[in-house]
Order: structure tokens, then C-alpha cells, then sequence
């Protein structure tokens, strides 16, 4: 029986990708463990930081890319964010409302902030689905910028990015552009599901696993291994009840 949370995720993010709003599924996502959680309050924070990221940008002019510089200088100079490097798999760092709370997160919930910011703040970035590592890239007339929101807002350059991606696929991995690719909305809440499935599933936590494979289900339901995940645990939940 589908719960009155999971329909409204699926009301959110089943839609086409141009149409989901990052933001709102996004908080979402933590909707079924946080009970009254309050998404207007937390897109209102987005706002309120967008608006300081423009004072930033129009108060100090600087050379090439000053809508990146002042968004970086806003977010994680002034706000505080920063990536949790001392308790990397605490579920709460993806749970976006939790970020934007704590100030702290990895680099998916981090790079949704970024990319949710930037766009109130008229700037366009794209999420990376980085191997290991989610990124976010700003591309303005000829250029592009590979920018990590989880250590402060650095640019990676090419020698930086094939070094990350070695340490998550392997010495024989290379850098193409395929893995510079824009990801798409369905994508981005996916990998935010995808490490808390991991995070429970390492914690033998079933029922919170099931609220996760519930929500990848609604994003990728031709996924027959995830179906039949999801297939075990509803007959472990409906055994127990």
C-alpha cells in the first residue's frame, strides 16, 4: 500500500525531467523520516541565499567567472557549508533539509545546494555524475569550469579529475567526456537514493531500506534487479506485520 508520502515524492519527481523541481524532490526524499518536515522553509533559505550570492556578485567586481567566485565566496565563506569528511556516511548528509541545517554534507547533497542556488541566483551549472564523486560544471561561451562543492568550490582540471576518477574505477581508467556529462534531474535524486540505499543496506536497517528502494522504484521502474529487491523486502515488512 503505497503511503501518503511516497505519493507525493512520486508526484514530484515522476514527471518529465525538465519538469521536476531538483529542490523540492530533492527535500523530499527525507519527507517519510522526518515527520512535518517544512519544504517551503528550506527553499526559502535557497532563496535567501541566492540573494546573497547576487549582492556578492554586483558588490565586487571581479575578473573571469565573478558569478562562480560569488557563489563560492556566499556558500562556503560565509554560510559555512563544507563536506563532512569525519562521519562521511551519517544518513543525515543526505538529506539536503539536514545540510542546509548543519551546514555540512557530501558531495551530492552539496552539488544539489550548488546548482539549486546558482539557478535562483540566474546562474546555470550542471550536476556531474562523477565516478565516486558528484561535481557540478558551469560552462559560459567557450569555457567550462569542473567545480567541487564539497571541498569549498575548487576547479579541477584535467590531470586533478583523472586522478579521482583512478582512485574510484581503477589505475586503467581514462577521462572522456562522457564522464564530464550534464546530469539529468532523475539522475541526480537517483544517486542521492543510491547512497542512502548503501548506508542502510550496510546497516541491515530493512525498513528504512524499503523507503528507499520505494523511491528509486518510482524514478527507475524498469529496474528488474531493483524490482526484485524491493520484492524481498516488502515480503521480510509484511512477515514481521
Amino acid at each position: 500500500m503505497q503511503t501518503a508520502g511516497l505519493t507525493l515524492f512520486a508526484h514530484v519527481a515522476d514527471r518529465s525531467d525538465e519538469d521536476i523541481e531538483l529542490d523540492v524532490a530533492a527535500l523530499l526524499i527525507a519527507e517519510w523520516e522526518y515527520e512535518g518536515l517544512d519544504v517551503s522553509r528550506y527553499t526559502a533559505l535557497l532563496d535567501d541565499f541566492a540573494e546573497r550570492v547576487q549582492h556578492a556578485w554586483r558588490d565586487r567586481q571581479e575578473p573571469a567567472f565573478a558569478e562562480i567566485r560569488a557563489i563560492n565566496r556566499t556558500l562556503f565563506q560565509e554560510l559555512g557549508f563544507r563536506g563532512n569528511d569525519d562521519d562521511y556516511y551519517d544518513p543525515r548528509n543526505s538529506f539536503l533539509h539536514q545540510v542546509i541545517e548543519r551546514r555540512i554534507g557530501i558531495p551530492i547533497t552539496l552539488s544539489v545546494l550548488y546548482i539549486e542556488v546558482a539557478r535562483r541566483a540566474g546562474v546555470h551549472v550542471d550536476g556531474v555524475s562523477f565516478p565516486g564523486h558528484f561535481l557540478v560544471r558551469y560552462d559560459r561561451d567557450e569555457s567550462s569550469v569542473i567545480i567541487d562543492p564539497f571541498r569549498m568550490g575548487v576547479t579541477l582540471d584535467a590531470t586533478e579529475l583523472e586522478a579521482l576518477l583512478k582512485r574510484a574505477r581503477g589505475p586503467e581508467a581514462e577521462l572522456t567526456v562522457e564522464s564530464l556529462a550534464p546530469a539529468s534531474k532523475r539522475e541526480i535524486l537517483l544517486r542521492m537514493l543510491t547512497n542512502l540505499a548503501h548506508i542502510y543496506r550496510e546497516r541491515g536497517d530493512a525498513p528504512r531500506m524499503l523507503q528507499i528502494l520505494e523511491r528509486m522504484y518510482v524514478l527507475d521502474p524498469e529496474n528488474a534487479g531493483l524490482e526484485r529487491e524491493l520484492h524481498r523486502l516488502r515480503q521480510r515488512a509484511s512477515a514481521a506485520n
